[in-house]
């Protein structure tokens, strides 16, 4: 648990694990959220996703008002979000702006996008955080919220992310290793009047060996946020 108060968890969700259930069934994190109760009368819910090789800053609503206010809150691009990932090869620029409109590939595969000039407005701003050999620490902070942004524009650009199975197979080193995407950091304006949240996510493991050689050392370990907030 990365914050907990009266309205929302925000949680660290594993890579590998899936939010939702799938077509073929196993674990998801959907199935454990009744352990995520803390005293109140029904489970959390999500308020939005990551995609299952994704790690991570993950929001969930505590109540009913919790979630809508939540749902408008990234309707109207109000939550501010980073992601951290090391990406194959990298650009020569220390920062800069993807603005590039996603479609989906194929409407069999609702999932797999591409860019397209008719496809919906999609912009990612990013700034390099560190460089290793052949690869790149990248910080990205969406502006939009499409399916597969980041791994999309990442790939577009020609600096796919490290351990992406779908976009930019044919730059990725064998075996392949995990995806290298990680969502870092969320900043939730809730309570107007109030300062917002801001919660921070550590690394997962899979990425510290990656992360590391791009220069990334890590900081000393600081106990999770739990404010005393009453409902709304």
């Amino acid at each position: 648990m990365l914050h907990r108060d009266g309205l929302v968890l925000v949680i660290d969700k594993p890579a590998g694990l899936p939010v939702h259930a799938g077509p073929k069934g196993g674990p998801n994190l959907e199935q454990f959220l009744d352990a995520l109760r803390y005293g109140y009368p029904r489970k959390p819910a999500l308020a939005h996703r990551l995609d299952r090789d994704t790690s991570g800053c993950l929001v969930l609503g505590r109540h009913p008002a919790a979630l809508r206010r939540l749902g408008r809150l990234f309707a109207e691009g109000k939550v501010e979000k980073t992601y951290w990932a090391v990406v194959v090869g990298g650009p020569r620029d220390d920062e800069g702006r993807i603005d590039l409109p996603l479609k989906k590939r194929s409407e069999l595969r609702g999932w797999w996008m591409k860019v397209d000039p008719e496809g919906q407005p999609a912009v990612t701003f990013w700034r390099v955080l560190g460089r290793g050999e052949g690869l790149s620490w990248i910080e990205f902070r969406p502006l939009t919220g499409r399916t597969h942004q980041l791994r999309v524009h990442a790939e577009a650009m020609g600096w796919p992310i490290l351990g992406d199975p779908v976009y930019g197979r044919d730059r990725q080193p064998r075996p392949l290793p995990p995806l290298h995407l990680h969502a870092r950091a969320i900043v939730l304006p809730l309570r107007e009047g109030k300062p917002p949240i801001r919660v921070e996510a550590p690394p997962p493991p899979h990425m510290l060996a990656a992360l590391a050689a791009c220069g990334f050392r890590p900081e000393p370990e600081t106990p999770p946020s739990r404010a005393a907030q009453p409902r709304a």
